[in-house]
């Protein structure tokens, strides 16, 4: 059998048993939601920020110092 075979898996079995676990205990998920929601929100603060970094920058640039 080819090992990448073998890793796949393992890989669905260990997901398979993570996701029984957090079946079994509805409230046990909740802190893995509020680590995803953070994450985006994270995420989306970074984009926002480099955006507006990239248009200050292009303005700056823009700006004539001499005759």
């Amino acid at each position: 059998m080819f090992y990448e075979l073998i890793v796949i898996r393992h890989l669905f079995e260990v997901l398979g048993a993570r996701w029984r676990a957090l079946r079994a205990d509805p409230e046990a998920g909740y802190s893995t939601e509020t680590v995803i929601v953070t994450a985006l929100l994270a995420a989306l603060a970074l984009t926002a920020v480099g955006i507006i970094v990239a248009k200050v920058i292009a303005k700056a640039n823009s700006i004539t110092t001499g005759p």
